[in-house]
């Protein structure tokens, strides 16, 4: 296993217990530690981890510009729907890049998203867990794929995965301004978003059922022109090898 997925995997492990511990603590052990900023540094650790991750991978400039196209059309669609409460298109995208391109190409697709679209609605301390939401998104539909899910495992698929969105953004609120930090209290927080929740994961739901399969049938064909490699792994679609220069051989991601 490579260095960075083993210092990715701890990253993980030490983000859970961050937010795991606050809940399990009692009332009077929140106060020395500031969980919300803990927690903040730990979802920018791993969010950099998958940056040097797509960094490390050998690709060409037109796969770099096919996810940064990708990431952009995603953020300009969360645009228009801003008026409408957690409606937000550009899941499915990020959910069809993830499912058609790998784990790492589909973080990258949900991590853009939010960067780029926060331009536009307003950068805060919210963007890192938005980054990390919608890239974990993608990550998941990756590995989704093996199970060939068909057009109806998609729509469960994006209903689950608006909920997940906002027990993550949900939990930033919580560990930053919440007190105190108690499994009630993560509970109550939880249930009093539930609405916006469900409009998101109805929202998926529309858009996976109408357009998911059509757009990734859309880019597949993009994935076959590009050469993107299929992996043995878990979840299918990889970053594709290259040739070197030097003497023509396949570089592995």
């Amino acid at each position: 296993m490579k260095k960075s997925r083993l210092f990715l995997a701890l990253i993980f492990v030490i983000g859970v217990a961050a937010f795991v511990v606050p809940a399990v603590s009692s009332g009077s052990s929140n106060g020395a530690v500031n969980w919300g900023l803990a927690a903040t540094i730990l979802v920018i650790l791993v969010i950099v981890a998958f940056f040097f991750e797509f960094e490390a991978a050998a690709i060409s400039s037109k796969e770099v510009a096919l996810v940064a196209m990708l990431g952009t059309i995603s953020a300009i669609l969360r645009v228009p729907f801003a008026a409408l409460p957690s409606v937000q298109p550009s899941t499915y995208l990020v959910i069809c890049s993830g499912y058609v391109f790998g784990p790492v190409a589909g973080f990258m697709v949900g991590a853009l998203t939010a960067l780029v679209s926060n331009f536009f609605l307003g950068q805060g301390p919210w963007t890192p867990y938005q980054m990390l939401a919608w890239g974990l998104l993608g990550v998941l539909a990756a590995y989704f794929r093996r199970l060939n899910p068909g057009r109806a495992g998609l729509i469960i698929f994006g209903i689950v995965g608006g909920y997940l969105y906002g027990w993550i953004i949900n939990t930033w609120y919580w560990t930053s301004f919440i007190y105190p930090l108690t499994f009630r209290t993560f509970l109550t927080y939880q249930l009093t978003s539930i609405w916006f929740d469900t409009f998101h994961a109805i929202g998926n739901a529309v858009f996976l059922g109408f357009f998911g399969m059509k757009t990734i049938a859309i880019l597949e064909r993009f994935r076959k022109r590009f050469s993107w490699r299929l992996s043995s792994e878990p979840g299918g679609a990889q970053l594709p090898s290259t040739l070197s220069a030097a003497g023509g051989e396949q570089q592995p991601l």
